[in-house]
């Protein structure tokens, strides 16, 4: 469990990234403006400032502003 307030979930198998805010979900997050969006929504005008701040957002399982799985090629 993350003590993080905000926690941005691996990469789904379809693409985006859910968003949970204090273990409530917000959505799913396709890009940085998505997320900043949700956060917005759950009072936090100026998250911006808060993305890169581990107290704050904990990035699970893929690289932080990544939202589309990457594909390999044979």
């Amino acid at each position: 469990m993350s003590l993080a307030p905000i926690v941005v979930h691996r990469i789904s198998p379809s693409g985006g990234r859910r968003v949970t805010v204090r273990e409530q979900i917000m959505g799913l997050a396709h890009s940085d403006r998505d997320l900043l969006e949700f956060l917005r929504r759950a009072g936090l005008p100026d998250a911006e400032l808060m993305l890169d701040d581990p107290t704050w957002v904990d990035w699970v399982g893929d690289r932080p502003h990544e939202y589309e799985r990457l594909e390999i090629l044979p």
